[in-house]
């Protein structure tokens, strides 16, 4: 099930705690978008191996900045030089964008799923992150959304909003339910050094929340969403009638991508790679027939680790037969120690050959993994 990641580096405005790839001047996005076009033809045969693209996901960025007949021509790029057997099509959207144009002619296209990037229904909070739209629009965007006919819709929160109580959270959590989408990520407010939020924190002008308080929010986001019938089937990642997101999954799984546009990663199955995060940068490589890419070799030692990180922070967890096979190395053997005491601790569940986070140890699910590393 390979897929491809379209990575739209350009943004209204920047989010203070944001440090993806982006800019906010988009002058040059036609270029891009042509760019992106080249390198996808370029680029044709990465996953050659793999089989069929099942999966497109428009990720950035902001793609839903795009006028419609640009995200197209990605769109009828990918379907010319690859061989598609599409299943899910994903473009991530902010709530001011979806209007109803736009919607209709993506749903035309083809992008049957919509990651809308909510991240709170506080105003206020909003206002900090110098987000580009408030929460009216956002329950506006849902409902235009639906009528539209999307029936596949992704909600993005972020909790950890340093505060005096949880009040915040849980009224956002209790508004992103009642809006009852079939699939929510949240993720933790984390302070990246060369963010607004970085900056003012050295100046002393924020503070983040404490590692206790974000750890009680995600709590409370477990308890709320498991009452309400979602799976967590990924640390940030939930899902009700196993609406899972096909592409990201397949990350946590190992299975190829090929990543197109500026500052987007790459895996073939023992290869990483990444594009130069610069866009004039990645426009002019790629007007001279130069693919704007680095390239690294990943050890079996690299790939086995990789995949005890990835697998550990799913439902389906690591399966031990799939280590033996492909790397000839038995983890109840070599880590019986470590599985004992974390078994002990109630901090995994064990079955038959295969080892997976239980609700406590979801907390700790990258230290976790670190400790059965080689």
């Amino acid at each position: 099930m390979a897929g491809i990641y379209i990575h739209i580096p350009f943004c209204l405005q920047a989010c203070h705690y944001c440090d993806f790839h982006f800019s906010t001047n988009r002058s040059h996005a036609s270029e891009m978008v042509s760019m992106i076009c080249r390198e996808l033809e370029l680029r044709k045969h990465y996953l050659s191996e793999s089989g069929p693209i099942h999966t497109i996901y428009f990720g950035g960025g902001t793609p839903s900045l795009l006028p419609a007949d640009q995200i197209a021509k990605i769109y009828d790029s990918i379907q010319t030089h690859f061989d598609c057997e599409l299943q899910e099509t994903t473009l991530e959207a902010n709530p001011d964008d979806l209007i109803d144009e736009k919607l209709d002619a993506w749903l035309a296209l083809g992008v049957d799923r919509l990651s809308i990037g909510i991240q709170s229904f506080n105003d206020d909070v909003l206002k900090f992150y110098n987000r580009s739209h408030n929460a009216k629009e956002s329950l506006l965007a849902i409902d235009k959304a639906r009528k539209a006919g999307f029936q596949s819709l992704s909600m993005d929160l972020i909790y950890g909003f340093p505060h005096t109580d949880h009040h915040i959270w849980q009224n956002d959590l209790d508004q992103t339910l009642a809006l009852a989408p079939n699939h929510i990520s949240s993720y933790c407010l984390t302070i990246e050094p060369q963010t607004a939020l970085g900056v003012w924190e050295k100046k002393g002008k924020f503070k983040a929340a404490s590692e206790d308080f974000q750890a009680e929010q995600f709590e409370i986001l477990q308890g709320s969403l498991e009452r309400a019938g979602y799976l967590q089937y990924e640390i940030s990642n939930f899902a009700r009638n196993n609406a899972f997101s096909r592409h990201n999954s397949n990350y946590w799984k190992g299975i190829p991508y090929l990543g197109i546009g500026p500052g987007a990663h790459s895996f073939d199955g023992n290869h990483r790679g990444y594009n130069v995060s610069n866009n004039m940068v990645y426009i002019r490589k790629l007007k001279e027939n130069q693919l704007p890419y680095q390239k690294e070799t990943l050890s079996a030692d690299d790939q086995l680790n990789e995949y005890l990180l990835t697998s550990m922070r799913t439902i389906w967890g690591i399966d031990n037969v799939y280590l033996v096979n492909k790397f000839g190395w038995n983890l109840f053997k070599e880590r019986e120690n470590t599985l004992s005491d974390m078994q002990r601790q109630g901090l995994i569940l064990v079955e038959d050959q295969s080892v997976s986070l239980s609700r406590k140890g979801k907390l700790l699910a990258d230290y976790l993994a670190s400790k059965l590393f080689i």
